[in-house]
């Protein structure tokens, strides 16, 4: 047998911590560079953190959209990066969780396979996820640092979310609960629509399995189908009050303020057929080799009375990772499709179908030895370097050594934080400036926290990439410009010339130039101090301390309860393989 083959575990599982091991030598040496460091997202959660690193129970921030609330977004990970931050920086802090996230991956992967599989093809499923293209996007060109963080913990809960249903073991729900919280302490968009495309074929799964006759004859059935969906209802009460006092702060600015501004055009909306370039982006980049075997994955489980409800997961997920390229995601979301980025549907589209590729790959392995692992493995590796690699070809900063530090120095400067200031041309970089300067800005990086009318009456996300809006991103940057004063916004920096006649127009005069004249400083003289402005989004002392205690808490209560109440060890039962009936290899996980 091949070294090849014998890492691939013959007739027998790959240790998990190996895979955890793998994962941590392919990732950690990126994360440890900062490959990250220019993804779209990055800065925005470096932002994030820096201000709870300095003002952990004041969600008000004041250097965006002149004012406001960090808990419209979930904090997790910005708040162990905040705290991380003070021994190691923020950028490194970030890499780090980033880091922990992508150790946890297999992790959850390979107990959420076990409920489906048995422990063979559960560790290849783990394997395979280090390698998920759509996780290289996610980490490397995205930087949606909440995607990546809530998964694992999500599929981490959701074994026990099933033993509870199934057996009513109280440790079960306890740990499923903790689980599910931080999951959702992490990125309410996961745990929202998580608790379908998840939930609901697990749920379908216990309800079979206790169907199931075999079962019901060893003496392992949990109960009726009545007992399974009370105690599927009872979790989901307890979900529900959990998550809503957790969240708190977040649901009353929902409730408060909701999200009505325009709709903001994205590319994972668009139909992916008829535009070849974002199909590249979002379909192939993410699914990688694994396209190949989407074919097979449907015939093994929809041959597969047991894997049905799985498939049925993964093909609805699927439909929506695929965007605006068919009717269903705006048909079944309506007017949150206009609000929602669907690269994080692919992403656990991949997952789901991770249990039945392990089968899929057991097969293989099995009946082609070393031929099938040779080939297995440029698979996947290939997989992964493209993705990585994709943006070298993408690239996300045009300007990646452009220096920055002359704007932030001249903010922190002679009073001039005093005032507001734009960017123009900037894109991504507003946030690393706005977390290096006290200044504030009436621009942001981030959609739903939009509360200006000059903003919020238009479809353009951020006013230093106005021209990539079109009409709407310069109608809502000429609404700006003209309320400078009321705004105190003194000062503009341009990267991108095809801004200057506009500024010039409105009454802004350049008086100095940086990084060999790749930036412009504009100042306006009539403009007045920049003054707070009053909302009715600032929350209250309250709200402050319930944001820095429970969302960090849950994790911390979570870790306590997964170390102090250990998993009952089940005795296995060895089957021969390959297995004579599909339902015998998923059988053997079903009670992990």
């Amino acid at each position: 047998m091949t070294a090849t083959t014998s890492f691939l575990g013959a007739r027998r599982e790959i240790p998990l911590w190996s895979i955890v091991l793998l994962a941590f030598a392919v990732h950690g040496p990126l994360l440890l560079m900062q490959l990250p460091a220019n993804s779209y997202d990055t800065n925005f959660h470096i932002f994030f953190a820096s201000h709870y690193a300095h003002n952990w129970f004041n969600p008000w921030n004041e250097k965006w959209f002149a004012g406001f609330s960090q808990t419209t977004y979930p904090p997790l990970p910005q708040q162990w990066m905040a705290l991380l931050s003070h021994f190691v920086g923020l950028p490194m802090s970030y890499m780090l969780v980033q880091l922990v996230a992508v150790l946890l991956l297999p992790v959850g992967v390979y107990r959420y396979a076990r409920i489906w599989v048995g422990e063979r093809p559960a560790s290849y499923a783990a394997l395979a996820s280090v390698f998920l293209g759509s996780l290289s996007m996610l980490v490397y060109q995205a930087g949606q640092l909440s995607t990546t963080t809530a998964a694992p913990l999500y599929l981490l809960a959701i074994p026990y979310i099933y033993d509870w249903t199934l057996s009513g073991e109280s440790r079960a729900l306890i740990k499923g609960l903790a689980l599910a919280f931080a999951a959702a302490a992490a990125h309410h968009v996961t745990l929202i629509f998580g608790s379908v495309l998840f939930l609901l074929p697990v749920l379908w799964l216990a309800i079979l399995d206790t169907n199931d006759a075999s079962k019901r004859d060893a003496g392992e059935s949990g109960g009726s189908v009545s007992g399974v969906l009370t105690r599927a209802a009872i979790f989901a009460v307890l979900m529900c009050v959990g998550v809503a006092i957790v969240l708190s702060p977040y649901w009353l600015a929902l409730i408060q303020n909701p999200i009505k501004q325009m709709p903001i055009p994205h590319a994972s909306r668009t139909n992916l057929l008829l535009n070849p370039a974002w199909g590249m982006n979002y379909f192939v980049i993410p699914y990688g080799a694994l396209i190949l075997a989407l074919p097979f994955i449907v015939l093994r489980a929809s041959a597969n009375k047991r894997l049905r409800p799985l498939l049925f997961g993964f093909w609805l997920t699927f439909l929506f990772g695929l965007g605006g390229t068919t009717p269903v995601p705006k048909i079944l979301l309506g007017r949150a499709y206009e609000v929602l980025t669907f690269e994080r549907f692919t992403f656990w589209a991949t997952i789901m179908a991770l249990p039945v590729l392990g089968l899929l790959v057991a097969d293989w392995v099995e009946r082609y030895k070393a031929k099938a692992a040779v080939t297995l493995w440029i698979a996947a590796v290939a997989t992964c370097a493209f993705a990585v690699g994709w943006i070298v070809f993408r690239p996300i900063n045009q300007d990646p050594a452009l220096d920055l530090s002359s704007v932030t120095n001249f903010l922190n400067r002679d009073g001039h934080d005093k005032y507001r200031f734009l960017t123009l041309g900037f894109g991504n970089q507003l946030a690393k400036i706005s977390t290096n300067t006290d200044a504030g800005t009436v621009d942001g990086d981030y959609n739903s926290a939009r509360t200006l009318p000059e903003m919020t009456r238009y479809g353009a996300a951020q006013l230093t990439n106005s021209k990539y809006y079109g009409i709407s991103g310069m109608e809502s940057l000429r609404a700006m410009l003209k309320h400078a004063q009321r705004y105190g916004v003194k000062y503009i920096f341009i990267r991108d010339r095809y801004y200057e006649p506009m500024v010039t127009f409105a009454g802004w005069r350049k008086i100095d130039t940086y990084d060999n004249g790749l930036i412009t400083v504009w100042e306006k003289d009539d403009v007045p101090v920049a003054t707070k402005i009053e909302s009715n989004a600032i929350p209250p002392a309250w709200q402050g301390i319930a944001w820095g205690i429970f969302p960090v808490g849950t994790s911390i209560a979570a870790l306590f309860l997964i170390l102090l109440m250990p998993d009952r060890k089940r005795l296995a039962r060895p089957i021969a393989f390959p297995a004579h009936e599909p339902l015998l290899d998923t059988v053997q996980g079903a009670r992990r």
